[in-house]
């Protein structure tokens, strides 16, 4: 991802842009659960519209890496002594930050959790993907493309992330109970880097030179699996079904090496969590859970004009 885009400006550098322009507004603290994925950026944009459409201010900061949960638990602590209004967070682990989250809330801060969950709840909303039943569409969209039979391989997030462990979890339970035939006979990590979901979707292809399919549960676990595919000359042999979107996604869909991209909403995701706060400051009640569904593409959808403002959204064009 082009390092200009504006999800890689420094996290101190991105909060005070976000938090000025609106004196005496209320401050919506926003904690992603990293900078350094398009899908974050894509979530970002949902944010700064929200901001502007609920009069409120930002102050967006997160880790670079979904893996640094210290960094994030910094994150939330600074807010709460900067005292903002109210706070969004998208956990890098649900237990890590518990204590932190909770922290907020006695100090008389609003708490909603987007995308990925914190193991409280005592929060104001949660608002997220279906991500366990992402996980079952995924493996019956898999085993569609491999006619119910074979071996299957999965190059999963990381430990500890709520959502793409759901979709794991999902994709687990689904084949076991409805595919009696497919066999999931490997499972590895890439640590939300792209670099080490190759390797691990490498480790995957020699240890299986018979599999018939990957599930790659994430943005960072999909750019890596699309590339070990490639790299051993197997798009179009190897079916894959990967979660999210980049650039890269829709290249790889178009070329044959991703059969089917299953794609969130992202900045409806970051949209709906300043909503929310923004309502509860403004004393009503938002939903206590808003669960949002998933789409799956073929190369088929990409003429389609609602997919095309999905995956290629007008705020994201020449960044």
């Amino acid at each position: 991802m082009n390092s200009t885009r504006r999800g890689f400006v420094t996290g101190a550098g991105l909060a005070l842009l976000s938090s000025c322009g609106r004196s005496g507004a209320k401050v919506i603290g926003v904690v992603p659960k990293a900078t350094s994925h398009l899908f974050f950026v894509s979530v970002h944009a949902g944010v700064d519209a929200a901001a502007r459409d609920f009069h409120v201010n930002v102050l967006w900061n997160g880790p670079q890496n979904e893996t640094d949960y210290a960094r994030q638990i910094e994150i939330v602590d600074s807010m709460i002594t900067r005292q903002v209004s109210a706070i969004a967070i998208s956990a890098t682990d649900q237990e890590a930050l518990v204590a932190p989250v909770e922290r907020a809330i006695r100090a008389g801060i609003p708490v909603t959790v987007f995308d990925s969950a914190v193991n409280i709840g005592n929060y104001v909303s949660f608002i997220a993907t279906d991500n366990y039943g992402a996980g079952c569409i995924a493996a019956r969209t898999l085993a569609g493309f491999i006619n119910q039979r074979g071996k299957v391989g999965m190059v999963m997030q990381k430990p500890g992330g709520t959502s793409t462990v759901l979709r794991e979890q999902g994709f687990d339970a689904t084949i076991a109970k409805e595919f009696p035939n497919i066999q999931v006979v490997a499972r590895q990590y890439g640590m939300a880097d792209p670099a080490k979901s190759r390797a691990a979707a490498e480790d995957i292809l020699t240890a299986h030179p018979d599999l018939a399919g990957i599930f790659a549960s994430s943005e960072a676990a999909s750019l890596g699996t699309i590339q070990a595919v490639k790299n051993r000359n197997l798009s179009g042999k190897i079916k894959l079904v990967t979660f999210d979107f980049t650039k890269a996604h829709v290249e790889a869909l178009q070329d044959g090496t991703i059969n089917a991209m299953l794609v969130q909403n992202p900045f409806q995701l970051g949209y709906q969590a300043v909503k929310s706060l923004a309502d509860k400051l403004n004393g009503q009640t938002p939903p206590k859970k808003l669960e949002l569904p998933v789409r799956v593409i073929l190369k088929a959808d990409l003429d389609k004009p609602d997919v095309r403002a999905l995956v290629e959204p007008e705020w994201l064009k020449g960044q």
